[in-house]
């Protein structure tokens, strides 16, 4: 693999999580988007108490999402072998903590609107 393309990536995500599985996530994270997008606009600015705890939902986010790709790719902690896959298992984590953290605000704004 000389080159990284978006293709590349894309062929490789789907090896991981299957097709159908990406490309529902993919969906799911559209549509989360779309929903905090429209919350923001709505509200036309952010609660601080619902962002606070939208943070505090935030490890429970970045352990989820570690231990959900730690799943998918049949490995373990004792597998990883070197910094590459140390940073990739944080950017999971943080991945997941920030997806979490937005599904928490805009399910906290679409549920208790003003």
């Amino acid at each position: 693999m000389k080159d990284l393309t978006f293709t590349t990536l894309l062929a490789v995500f789907e090896e991981i999580f299957g097709r159908g599985l990406f490309w529902a996530m993919v969906v799911v994270a559209v549509l989360i988007t779309a929903a905090y997008l429209y919350v923001l606009v709505r509200d036309r600015s952010m609660s601080m108490r619902k962002f606070l705890l939208a943070q505090l939902s935030m490890p429970f986010g970045a352990v989820a999402a570690v231990l959900f790709v730690q799943a998918m790719t049949s490995s373990g902690f004792r597998d990883i072998g070197g910094p590459i896959d140390l940073i990739v298992l944080l950017g999971v984590a943080v991945l997941g903590a920030v997806g979490l953290a937005v599904l928490v605000y805009t399910l906290q704004s679409l549920i208790r609107a003003r």
